[in-house]
């Protein structure tokens, strides 16, 4: 039997009991990818800081390595940026003992190349230090009587205590496609042949579990507290794989009941080359900060690699991509 995917998650603070418009322009979602580390002046590869507009990552690397006269296994950077947005992002480029490329051609299809300089080491994935938004969200309205007085009580709460720190929808692709294709890859049996593909569906099927395990905290009130058998000094989730759970006792019970249903997955996760790991249950934004302008509110914050803005929004509203949608299909179009 096929399962149910509703990846709306459970909130912690209430719910968000205001709407708002999202992504209305690109400008709307500005991300800066900061690296917590100076290019070093000299070595094999260009570090290279790109702007880019409505252009997701692997096209701009393509566009790079087209640029350089290289090919696109020697161009590195650190993470997936979103494409309907406006952000700054690293790329490497291996390319040794030669001048500068001429990145004229890749400006003039829209991408801003920012920084050029000499790096000894290939950009990985996660190597960077954080990302930072500026986002706004677009005519707000409240759902109920108090609502935007009471929304930035939300945020204060957390800015000082978090949200939690599920997986984001985009992890599970548009009408959670990626999560259709585990249950047939992982259940059923179908093979994925493109390699790149299955890292996607394998790396969606860990994150839908993890994000089981962390409703289930969130409902029970626990996503902020250490229970009996945690391994971490934190409160912590399975991202799963081969092994046993590394967690113990309470912790480790919980974990087993919620994914008791989810054997099939979990099963097929160990076979695939994972190996057992924790994330933590709660995002503590940086630096978070907000301000109206004309019934607009504007955020700002910074997020360790590897979460989900989108995340955090859930806590304060409800979001309006409806504008974005219709962008993305006339694209297509």
């Amino acid at each position: 039997m096929t399962p149910e995917f509703d990846i709306r998650m459970p909130t912690a603070w209430g719910g968000p009991r205001v709407s708002a418009g999202f992504r209305v322009t690109p400008e709307d979602f500005q991300v800066d990818e900061i690296l917590g580390f100076e290019p070093e002046g000299e070595g094999e590869h260009w570090l290279v800081q790109v702007r880019k507009r409505g252009d997701n990552t692997a096209w701009v690397a393509g566009q790079l390595a087209r640029c350089a006269g290289v090919t696109s296994r020697d161009v590195g950077f650190c993470g997936l940026k979103d494409r309907h947005a406006v952000t700054t992002q690293w790329f490497s480029i291996y390319q040794p003992k030669a001048v500068e490329p001429d990145w004229t051609a890749l400006e003039q299809i829209g991408p801003t190349v920012l920084s050029c300089s000499r790096h000894s080491r290939k950009l990985r994935r996660g190597q960077h230090q954080a990302n930072h938004f500026v986002i706004r969200l677009r005519a707000l309205q409240a759902l109920e009587d108090g609502a935007l007085e009471r929304l930035e009580q939300t945020l204060a709460r957390v800015a000082e205590q978090g949200a939690p720190n599920y997986f984001g929808e985009q992890r599970f692709g548009r009408d959670a496609g990626n999560l259709h294709q585990a249950q047939r890859w992982l259940v059923e049996g179908e093979r994925i042949k493109n390699r790149q593909q299955r890292g996607m569906v394998m790396s969606a099927a860990r994150s839908w579990l993890f994000n089981q395990v962390l409703a289930e905290r969130v409902r029970e009130g626990t996503w902020l507290e250490c229970l009996a058998g945690e391994p971490q000094d934190e409160p912590s989730g399975p991202l799963w794989g081969r092994g046993r759970l590394m967690s113990d006792a309470q912790t480790a019970q919980l974990e087993s009941r919620v994914l008791a249903p989810w054997k099939g997955w979990c099963d097929g996760l160990e076979h695939v080359g994972l190996n057992q790991e924790r994330r933590a249950l709660a995002l503590n934004p940086q630096g978070l900060a907000w301000h109206w302008e004309q019934g607009d509110m504007v955020l700002s914050f910074a997020l360790p690699p590897g979460t989900f803005a989108t995340a955090l929004l859930a806590e304060v509203a409800q979001l309006d991509t409806t504008q974005m949608e219709a962008a993305r299909g006339a694209t297509v179009l």
